[in-house]
């Protein structure tokens, strides 16, 4: 299906597959996600009018703010931020949508089902209650009331969440890296989307982390694995030898992740606050190429703050030291930037818009946060402010910051993506109630900051207030929190007024024109508003030091010997900077552009050489991936409703993902494209070599895992822990099923490019049987080993219950053999379609295939001595 309905029809939003729609439905759902989580805030704030449990009680003020700070972080703002990157980066860049359309369009599915299935926690007994950091061991069915149901499910949630991440990240740096317009240099993007390019890198490592920390999580509520569960004894939790360091290794877990994402949640914020800053000043930035280099700096020093999360931890001092050390020193490419950008107000001349306001209000917001959150990196004073509603402030000073920038960019762009302008006057109104309400709401938190976090009953704290002549006033908290509550309620008011604004605006507003900002020159502006289904009706391209657009005769002169297959199909009017004609540049579309959708060369199914925008399976795919985490939320009480969920979920996902994969869809590269520094690397390579990186950090976070509970137990001791059938040989025997495996690709690969059918299936075919063979030698392994009645240490065998090292063993090892089992899936698709006749000449989906493969090979060559050996 490739035909896509009008934007009036609701079946357009279930098939679309373009960059823009999903841009749209990303945005309005992270407002539904606003919503959702500013309701559950304004509930708890009610209950801190008074340090009493008298309207949600303890359980429901727990459930409150935790499920609040989970909503905002994680379905809110990074999703709200993607959604103007979705719409405007491939514009930006000269694109005609994203590299994998299906993808993107499959990467909303999970992220508004995982929001769903949220959503259903709260019906499931009770949602997760213990915090959004989910610090072990509370994030254990232990100390987790009833069932823990609603608690799991929040968990699976999660993992649907990190999935969308995952699919979206490597979307985008394929994009980015694949499909610019010929010309554009990666430095010479415009600042939203390098924020975007850096913001994608993060997240591509940072929620692997993530991953592997709720899969874990998730084995020890739904397997009974022991790696963040303490035992209970008598009143108190026993910390002995058990589980040493369990609630360390999920804070390093959790940490690696969390410092990242506040950059990642502030890196678009800060691309739209320098577009809004160039535009609205009339001035380029001062200092690109440092505030690019800043960004950068950031970047990669956001991985090497986490530990100062955990200075209260038994980490030596000299650790911490090197950690405050690191986290001042993140703050210094921060400076640069914020002096940046208040130097382009002071060369230019400010138009005060609505964006420009939320932009600069921003940039306020966040100066405070900073200066506040430099407190918090200081040993010494962490131990005193940690833990108190200080930290609760600075967080949201920059978090709320951050989303302060964001609804500048709603403004911002609403004229382009609606083509109507919103109400000037009304858009300053809400910026006015906005500032208020959230002053009003975060800043007497700095002066109640002794209140402890999470703690609805904050006693008799009183704040002493010295006015030098005036006298000394003694004010008790519950007036800070009184006043708290009341500008939440202001904050809550003032996106009334914005949505009422872009509501009225879409169906009564004025045309906005091409571009309704005088200064805008990024290439969004140089299209219709809004924006045709194609983008461009000729190429763009910036070879000649500034945007214009190349008619057919010009992209075939200019393209002629190069060898990237695809199509420059473009579909709107060039209004600044260049000519245009009608029509696009169709070129001979080579094999390239059809394996990024898996189904062979792109001839075999007569596309009429347009890129298709409509696909039903990735909201297909969504449903089937909801039904199968509701089920696994459920199945471990062994109830039939949760099993059959499961079962059905399953099946789904599987036959969904087999009809993707048979679906005849077209997804073209331009003709003409700046492609450094992978020029030589096809777009289908690339994209697996971006989630290969991904999927090193998964695996690297399980071995680390491994190593740190083991290194905390007693390296030597942990022998003690697991039985002596535990023995060298079956993993001696998998290392060779899977080397050999590997060598049988190869194989595979060579006799594709000789055109060699028979050699084709006869080496996929011995793929096939030695995957399988290492499938059935580990599950004869992990049976004996449960079955191990007869010992005298493990009476009742060793299975993933039985202690920490076998709950190390299986899950690692069961990762991995997870792995084994998807490539056997892909062996089998990709037997049969050799069986067919393809990939006569055409090795290149053998060799994506071989990549996963050759990785898989080679994480089992880091685990066999792990495991086996040492």
């Amino acid at each position: 299906m490739s035909e896509l309905p009008p934007k009036s029809s609701i079946k357009r939003w279930f098939l679309t597959t373009n960059h823009k729609d999903i841009g749209v439905l990303y945005l309005i759902t992270a407002l539904f996600f606003l919503i959702f989580g500013g309701l559950l805030a304004l509930l708890f704030r009610v209950e801190l009018l008074s340090p009493a449990a008298d309207f949600l009680g303890e359980s429901g003020y727990n459930q409150a703010v935790s499920a609040h700070g989970l909503l905002m972080v994680f379905w809110f703002i990074s999703p709200f931020a993607f959604g103007f990157a979705n719409y405007i980066v491939p514009l930006q860049i000269g694109a005609d949508d994203l590299a994998f359309p299906r993808l993107n369009a499959l990467s909303y599915w999970f992220y508004l089902f995982s929001g769903l299935l949220f959503g259903v926690s709260f019906f499931q007994g009770q949602t997760f209650s213990g915090g959004w950091t989910m610090y072990a061991p509370l994030n254990t069915p232990t100390y987790l009331p009833g069932e823990a149901l609603g608690a799991t499910t929040v968990v699976l949630a999660l993992i649907m969440f990190v999935t969308a991440v995952t699919l979206g990240s490597v979307n985008f740096l394929t994009t980015m890296y694949r499909m610019r317009a010929e010309g554009l240099r990666m430095r010479d993007l415009p600042l939203f989307s390098i924020s975007i390019n850096l913001t994608v890198w993060m997240m591509l490592f940072a929620f692997a982390a993530l991953l592997a920390a709720l899969m874990i999580l998730t084995s020890d509520h739904i397997l009974g694995t022991h790696y963040f569960s303490y035992e209970i004894g008598g009143e108190g939790i026993t910390q002995g030898g058990n589980n040493p360091g369990a609630s360390l290794l999920w804070a390093h877990l959790f940490w690696f992740f969390g410092h990242p994402e506040v950059y990642i949640v502030f890196f678009p914020a800060l691309g739209i606050m320098a577009e809004c800053f160039q535009t609205f000043t009339g001035r380029r930035i001062v200092g690109r190429k440092w505030f690019i280099i800043a960004m950068v700096l950031v970047a990669l020093q956001s991985f090497i703050v986490w530990m100062h999360h955990m200075f209260l931890t038994g980490i030596n001092l000299q650790i911490k030291t090197v950690f405050m050390a690191t986290t001042i020193g993140i703050s210094l490419p921060f400076d640069l930037m914020v002096f940046s950008l208040i130097y382009t107000m002071i060369k230019g001349r400010i138009r005060f818009t609505t964006p420009f306001l939320f932009s600069l209000g921003a940039l306020i917001v966040f100066i405070l946060g900073g200066i506040t959150g430099v407190f918090l990196g200081a040993v010494v004073l962490d131990y005193q402010f940690r833990g108190t509603y200080w930290v609760v402030a600075h967080f949201h000073y920059v978090m709320v910051g951050g989303a302060t920038a964001l609804f500048g960019g709603l403004y911002y762009w609403y004229p382009k993506i609606t083509g109507k302008m919103y109400d000037e006057f009304l858009g300053k109104v809400h910026f006015g109630v906005f500032m208020l309400g959230f002053n009003l709401l975060y800043f007497p938190m700095f002066l109640a900051w002794e209140t402890p976090r999470r703690v609805f009953d904050y006693g008799d704290f009183t704040t002493t207030i010295a006015l030098g002549d005036l006298g000394t006033y003694v004010v008790p908290y519950e007036v800070w929190h009184n006043m708290s509550t009341i500008g939440a309620a202001i904050l809550g008011a003032s996106f009334l007024i914005m949505f009422y604004n872009l509501f009225v605006s879409y169906w009564h507003g004025e045309d906005a024109g091409d571009n309704p900002w005088a200064y805008a020159t990024s290439a969004e502006w140089a299209v219709s508003s809004p924006p045709p289904l194609e983008n461009f009706h000729d190429t763009p391209s910036y070879a000649s030091g500034r945007l214009e657009f190349l008619d057919d005769e010009e992209v075939a002169r200019r393209s002629s010997g190069s060898s990237g297959g695809g199509l420059a199909g473009h579909g709107a009017t060039a209004t600044d900077g260049g000519t245009s004609t009608d029509g696009g540049a169709i070129a001979q579309a080579g094999p390239e552009a059809a394996l990024a959708t898996g189904t062979g060369t792109a001839g075999e199914h007569g596309h009429d050489g347009h890129a298709d925008h409509a696909s039903l399976w990735p909201f297909i795919v969504g449903v089937a991936g909801f039904v199968l985490f509701l089920g696994l939320s459920g199945i471990r009480t062994g109830g039939t409703f949760y099993t059959s969920l499961t079962v059905v979920g399953a099946v789904g996902v599987f036959g969904s993902f087999v009809g993707m994969a048979q679906e005849p869809f077209y997804a073209p590269e331009p003709l003409l494209a700046e492609r450094w520094p992978y020029d030589g690397v096809e777009k289908m390579k690339l994209g697996m070599w971006t989630f290969l990186a991904s999927d090193i950090v998964l695996f690297g976070a399980f071995i680390g895992s491994y190593v740190f509970v083991r290194v905390a137990y007693g390296w030597q001791e942990w022998h003690h822990l697991i039985p002596e059938a535990h023995v060298t040989m079956p993993g001696l025997i998998n290392t060779y099923l899977l080397l050999t495996s590997s060598f049988a690709v190869v194989l595979a690969m060579v006799a594709a490019e000789k055109e060699s059918r028979k050699g084709v299936l006869a080496s996929l075919g011995a793929t096939f049987a030695l995957g399988v063979g290492f499938l059935i030698n580990k599950a004869l392994e992990w049976d004996h080993l449960f079955n191990l009645h007869g010992s005298e240490a493990f009476p009742h065998g060793w299975d993933l219950t039985t202690n920490l090292a076998s709950s190390t063993f299986y899950l690692t090892t069961g990762l991995h053999g997870a792995h084994v089992a998807i490539g056997l899936i892909m062996v089998a698709y990709m037997f049969l379609r050799a069986w067919n006749g393809a990939y006569m000449g055409d090795e290149k989906p053998i060799e994506y295939f071989g990549l996963y493969w050759h990785l898989v090979d080679i994480v089992w060559l880091f685990l066999f001595p792990l495991f086996y050996i040492l």
